[in-house]
């Protein structure tokens, strides 16, 4: 049986009792479900026996005006077939379910993403970060993020063109 992406999207939405929407003009298809659907959707895409999106490839986070944006790409070898999963958080302390135990895959991404970006995933067993040190402030890849000048007396640098490093003074706006 060959699907489409608005069939997923159909199949998906009658599973969960709710509307889904589908990203426009996206590379790979990507679908927006809301961040309380989550783990039924993964479940969902990750046991129908004919989608069976069994291959977590990635998961990633984004800084948009609104909030946090978490993209997930999973797989289907059944149907050769990528698909994204865009999940939004919002708030200083953004929080999502945690998949880890739909997919054992995601349990490095989702420290990454805390690590990156501060989003927590609910139910996830390990939230160490996975990246910075134990004791690193903030979170790098936030947009108000602004790096220290010394982590334990080092100075933290920079790399410039030409192979150089130089010390961060200050984080261009």
């Amino acid at each position: 049986m060959t699907f489409t992406i608005e069939d997923i999207t159909a199949r998906l939405s009658a599973h969960l009792e709710c509307a889904l929407s589908l990203e426009p003009n996206s590379p790979v298809p990507l679908i927006i479900v809301p961040p309380e659907q989550l783990r039924a959707a993964a479940n969902r895409l990750r046991y129908d026996h004919d989608l069976w999106f069994e291959h977590l490839n990635c998961i990633t986070g984004v800084e948009r005006a609104g909030g946090y944006e978490i993209v997930i790409t999973l797989f289907s070898t059944k149907l050769s077939m990528m698909l994204n999963i865009k999940v939004k958080a919002t708030g200083e302390e953004p929080t999502i379910p945690s998949i880890t135990d739909i997919f054992p895959a995601a349990d490095w991404h989702e420290r990454e993403v805390f690590d990156m970006f501060g989003i927590r995933f609910d139910g996830h067993y390990d939230h160490r970060r996975i990246l910075c040190a134990d004791d690193w402030e903030g979170y790098p890849l936030r947009k108000n993020y602004q790096p220290p000048l010394f982590f334990h007396d080092i100075p933290v640098t920079v790399n410039v063109p030409g192979g150089h490093q130089i010390p961060v003074t200050r984080v261009p706006k």
